[in-house]
């Protein structure tokens, strides 16, 4: 019997470009950034490749000193603009309906009150216990800290019968530093292929785990 044959016993899921699609909002958010700091311009192609880690690790890299005062500017125009540009990736609804039979959470580099907003915005609370963002948990992803505070909300240990689901090769990271299972959602083409993600599950796309889990229920 393989992993993806196992029943799970908790889903969590990455929310960006897992569960929805809000890249032009957080481009936009980027983009207001970078011309107050004279930077060039992002895509959204751009956004997709390059954006992985939580917002607390990445500035200080890219603005030094003066990172807190680029997070402000990145905030105040996501607060003004993300609800708008927010919607869910093709299959999820369906996804999150049949995962319904589970105890469901997510587990998201973006910050948590961005995170849960957009939540609150797609009517998607009902299907989530835990709603875990950037700055709840002491690290953010690739640190397991995130996915160990989201179970903790269950009451349940970090093992193979928990499946966490994302669509690039740091979601699948920290599942593995975490314990669980690794499950990839797409073919990571952004993020350097299946092979380089490394997953112990793979789904080509949101109608195939959609049909898995139906399967196992």
């Amino acid at each position: 019997m393989t992993a993806g044959d196992r029943r799970p016993a908790v889903l969590l899921y990455d929310w960006d470009n897992t569960l929805v699609d809000s890249w032009v909002g957080i481009t936009a958010a980027l983009n207001a950034v970078f011309t107050e700091f004279g930077h060039a311009l992002w895509t959204v192609e751009d956004t997709r490749n390059r954006v992985r880690v939580s917002l607390r690790e990445s500035f200080p890299v890219m603005f030094g000193d003066r990172w807190e005062h680029a997070r402000d500017v990145f905030y105040n125009s996501l607060t003004h603009q993300h609800l708008e540009h927010v919607s869910p990736m093709p299959g999820v609804p369906e996804v999150l309906e049949a995962g319904s039979l589970w105890p469901q959470g997510v587990v998201s580099n973006k910050a948590g009150t961005f995170l849960r907003r957009e939540v609150n915005h797609l009517g998607w609370s009902p299907f989530f216990g835990p709603v875990i963002g950037a700055g709840d948990a002491a690290a953010d992803k690739p640190d397991p800290a995130p996915i160990h505070l989201a179970l903790s909300h269950f009451g349940r240990p970090a093992d193979p019968s928990v499946w966490y689901m994302g669509d690039t090769a740091l979601d699948m990271q920290a599942a593995r530093a975490a314990g669980v299972t690794a499950v990839l959602i797409g073919n990571a083409d952004h993020d350097g292929g299946v092979e380089r993600a490394a997953p112990h599950i793979h789904f080509p796309s949101a109608y195939d785990l959609r049909a898995r889990l139906r399967k196992l229920a």
